[in-house]
């Protein structure tokens, strides 16, 4: 792989810069995203941002992502760590090329009891040439205050579609 700029993405891509436009546009996308992979719907999660190379999500310090100590449950933080790992993929590899999640090694390194904010970043974009290639996507998971309580590298495989 080398470090250019990857063609524009596929469809999620685009359909977040359209949602832009509109008012709640990004609760919108979230809530598509949600009915196509409903288990996400669990943290109640706000893409903030999604663009090549960086995606952000928000969700809530609620009851149902707790564990028994009341602080944000570590399969949550892993949850988000994935979604934000994800839509990022989805918008940074090129149209011809599809993902799936191989691998996720994470740290837990603090407890949260505040709301949560997942972002994954891949600095710099490579590039993606036709054969098959593991991509390790780096995610924090924060606390309200900006502290990564938790980080994960998640693993994508990187194909041509067929």
């Amino acid at each position: 792989m080398t470090t250019t700029q990857a063609p524009a993405a596929g469809a999620n891509l685009a359909l977040w810069n359209t949602l832009q436009r509109l008012p709640f546009g990004n609760w919108l996308f979230t809530q598509a995203l949600c009915l196509k992979a409903p288990y996400f719907r669990s943290v109640h999660p706000l893409i903030l941002e999604l663009r090549p190379g960086l995606c952000r999500v928000s969700a809530p310090n609620r009851r149902s992502v707790h564990n028994h100590l009341g602080s944000y449950h570590a399969i949550a933080s892993c949850n988000m760590a994935e979604l934000a790992g994800g839509m990022m993929t989805d918008a940074t590899i090129p149209a011809t090329h599809r993902w799936i999640p191989v691998g996720m090694t994470v740290e837990y390194k603090s407890k949260s009891t505040t709301a949560v904010t997942s972002v994954a970043r891949l600095d710099p974009i490579p590039e993606f040439g036709d054969d098959p290639t593991e991509l390790v996507v780096p995610v924090d998971v924060l606390d309200a205050d900006g502290n990564a309580f938790v980080t994960a590298r998640i693993t994508m495989h990187v194909s041509k579609k067929r």
